[in-house]
């Protein structure tokens, strides 16, 4: 081969080694924050939030996708991210019940759990509520109540971990609720429509006519700052404690510099003013914690869970 024809080899070489690398730097294209829920509750709108940072943090377009499932919760839009390619540019916006639940219901998608969390960001401040003209106070009274009377519960999907937890807290203090039916969205409306007696929800979507229902209990370890007096299901029933996180997921075999990138991003966004003032205001806990804190509290949200199932008889 000759010294030209040789240098030609050399410097196409080089030229696709660059080319290369210029396409596997991250991102350069649009990236997909996908929440499987419609818009408007505290998970969309923080998740706006990190989309707008990264967007100008790396001077690409973002958007948030909206995927609510409808009967099916949050599934059907974490199955889209599990099948997404694992680049880094669809990324899940996920509640506990992603990781902890969608592995266990005969989901193929989502068994063996395909994600790998980069940290969660959000507590839901998260209730048992009934409406304002409800003749119980608080779990003690609807207990008794639904002794005699039928109650119906309102919530996001049977197998989701408040509508386990619920229901578990219902068996412990000795009652069943007569039905239940899932919604895309629980909020006044839906205790005003008469549909369902109680509901359990985020405090944001009723904080419009908070007034006019009744929370009789929150869930998790602590009391939410908006309603202070309000116990929570772990002070009624300490074995059902269990707090209702919301997090980023990515497909596991997304590149580790891939997946820094976007911690960088959201551990900043909730450090921000305009995220912790949402928290002031609606009673949630915004935070980041780390990816391997929460591959810790998956195991112990799935033990919890295991434990729920076991009071249910499932």
């Amino acid at each position: 081969m000759s010294k030209i024809m040789k240098s030609a080899s050399a410097m196409a070489l080089v030229m696709a080694a660059v080319a290369g690398s210029a396409q596997a730097e991250y991102p350069e294209k649009p990236v997909e924050f996908v929440v499987p829920w419609p818009p408007g509750d505290l998970e969309d709108v923080l998740t706006r939030m990190i989309a707008e940072d990264f967007s100008e943090a790396y001077g690409v377009p973002t958007a948030v996708v909206n995927k609510p499932g409808g009967g099916g919760g949050p599934f059907p839009g974490a199955i889209e991210v599990a099948n997404a390619s694992a680049d880094g540019y669809t990324i899940g916006s996920f509640i506990i019940a992603i990781p902890v639940v969608g592995p266990q219901i005969g989901i193929p998608e989502l068994n063996p759990d395909p994600f790998v969390p980069l940290g969660n960001f959000l507590t839901y401040p998260f209730v048992i509520a009934a409406g304002g003209n409800a003749p119980y106070d608080d779990m003690a009274g609807l207990a008794a109540h639904a002794k005699d009377s039928d109650v119906v519960l309102g919530h996001f999907g049977a197998p989701l971990v408040p509508t386990q937890v619920t229901l578990g807290l219902a068996a412990e203090l000795g009652f069943s609720y007569a039905s239940d039916a899932a919604f895309d969205a629980l909020d006044c409306n839906t205790l005003a429509s008469g549909d369902v007696d109680v509901i359990n929800t985020t405090l944001q979507l009723i904080l419009p006519c908070i007034d006019d229902v009744k929370v009789l209990a929150s869930i998790g370890a602590e009391r939410i700052s908006l309603t202070p007096d309000t116990p929570t299901v772990a002070e009624l029933a300490p074995d059902l404690n269990v707090s209702l996180w919301n997090g980023l997921f990515v497909h596991a075999d997304t590149p580790q510099d891939v997946q820094d990138k976007i911690i960088a991003v959201a551990e900043k966004t909730m450090a921000s003013e305009r995220a912790q003032t949402l928290a002031a205001e609606t009673g949630a806990l915004v935070y980041w914690q780390p990816a391997a804190e929460v591959v810790t509290q998956i195991k112990q949200d799935i033990a919890t869970m295991g434990h729920i199932g076991e009071i249910l008889g499932q």
